[in-house]
């Protein structure tokens, strides 16, 4: 099967779609707000989020995608979008390429555009799977809500879509953590540990999906790391050593790696 990924939210916008995206009909609100802030810069990014913009992505493109261009494919499709993220996914290419075709003039009879960086059309599942390790190389990838999706096999030998931690989206939870330890270190050891685990225990609520426990195990590993380090530098005239440091997360312990959704949990969540 053929992934067809698009991702919209980082699209400029002109100032038909600006109005609609931020509430240039509205007098009140949020909307109105963002709007007067942003009058003497049409063609920047609109806010990513709004009940307007959710709005104009059902209209732009669920019912186009299901009343218009689906009877017109030759093979199976299907739209996964996310307020305006999405991947559309194909059974075959030339589906494919004609949507692509036709979906940038869709959006430009709303003064819309993809983002160039953000968008691509690649070959996706288990033939492709097949064809790559057959000339030696590795399957394509994409990322999707914050998401690598790959191709994989199960214990079993079987194909499997396997997913783990964006690499940005990594660094940016290491960095917001780093900073937090820094500001906190002086600190008692129980509101030190409280604060940590506060974020630790948000970012595996959304990243604990079944097959993604290296990373949240590298996320924790660095974080006890740095803690560590932190604690150290509280004082020049001792050295935690790491006996001591141990003995600290036995009395005040991190939130470990927990995964929020199971294989068979995702199957009936499924985002492909």
């Amino acid at each position: 099967m053929t992934i067809f990924a698009h991702v919209l939210w980082g699209a400029r916008c002109g100032e038909t779609a600006r109005r609609v995206l931020i509430g240039g009909t509205s007098s009140r609100g949020h909307a109105h707000s963002v709007r007067r802030r942003r009058e003497s810069a049409p063609w920047r990014k609109a806010p990513h989020g709004l009940s307007s913009s959710r709005l104009v992505s059902t209209r732009l493109l669920d019912l186009w995608f299901e009343r218009v261009v689906k009877p017109r494919l030759r093979g199976e499709a299907y739209l996964i979008r996310y307020i305006d993220d999405f991947v559309i996914c194909f059974q075959y290419r030339e589906d494919a390429e004609r949507v692509q075709a036709v979906l940038s003039k869709r959006l430009s009879k709303f003064a819309l555009a993809l983002e160039p960086s953000k968008t691509k059309l690649i070959r996706f599942g288990r033939s492709a799977q097949r064809e790559a390790r057959a000339v030696g190389k590795r399957p394509e990838t994409f990322s999707f809500l914050g998401f690598v999706h790959y191709c994989t096999r199960n214990r079993k030998g079987n194909f499997k879509l396997g997913r783990k931690t964006e690499k940005s989206r990594l660094r940016r939870s290491i960095a917001r953590l780093t900073e937090l330890m820094r500001e906190i270190r002086h600190r008692s050891l129980k509101e030190q540990a409280d604060a940590i685990n506060q974020v630790l225990r948000g970012h595996n609520a959304y990243y604990g999906l079944a097959g993604n426990f290296w990373s949240l195990r590298k996320l924790y590993c660095r974080v006890a790391r740095y803690w560590y380090k932190m604690l150290c530098s509280r004082s020049w005239r001792g050295r935690f050593t790491w006996e001591v440091f141990n003995r600290v997360l036995e009395r005040f312990p991190l939130q470990r790696p927990q995964l929020r959704l199971t294989y068979g949990q995702l199957q009936s969540h499924a985002v492909l």
